[in-house]
């Protein structure tokens, strides 16, 4: 595969009430097919932040989508267009990043969450010094990151987002 620019297609979500915001990197390829966050079948993300939110793990976009806003989560990622081969982070270069602040503006959002490390590294390159928030990172549930069971996630997840969730 070639080193490729791509740009994010998959608009921030997030509504007012939002109070938590979880950021990706950049969509993989199958999300960017899907325009849709962490649409890889592999991907532990639904079913871990399902499991800390005592939840079912939604199937549907829809069914994804109510579930994150009506618990208060805001979701986007940190960059918005970079030249990447295939969905390896590892590869990111020229990176544009994402505007949080439409979502900062408009949501009392009271932390901010790097599902990774290649999320808050781009964060703290690229957004941290512009909108002077701290964020923390968390685990990847990318499944590259294997040595992170499921249960480890949840557990993790869990103690970084429960005192901010409904």
């Amino acid at each position: 595969m070639e080193l490729k620019t791509q740009v994010h297609n998959i608009p921030p979500l997030y509504d007012e009430k939002s109070r938590v915001l979880i950021l990706g990197s950049f969509p993989s390829v199958k999300s960017r097919e899907a325009a849709f966050f962490y649409a890889h079948p592999q991907n532990r993300f639904w079913p871990t932040l399902a499991a800390v939110l005592g939840e079912e793990t939604p199937k549907t976009v829809k069914e994804k989508k109510a579930m994150v806003l009506r618990r208060g989560v805001a979701m986007w990622d940190t960059i918005g267009s970079c030249e990447i081969v295939g969905s390896s982070d590892a590869s990111i270069t020229n990176v544009v990043p994402n505007d949080l602040s439409v979502i900062l503006d408009a949501a009392d959002i009271q932390a901010i969450f790097c599902n990774g490390g290649t999320s808050y590294a781009c964060y703290k390159k690229y957004c941290r010094a512009k909108l002077g928030r701290e964020a923390v990172q968390l685990p990847s549930t990318s499944p590259a990151n294997a040595r992170w069971t499921k249960e480890k996630l949840v557990e993790a997840w869990g103690a970084a987002l429960k005192p901010y969730l409904s």
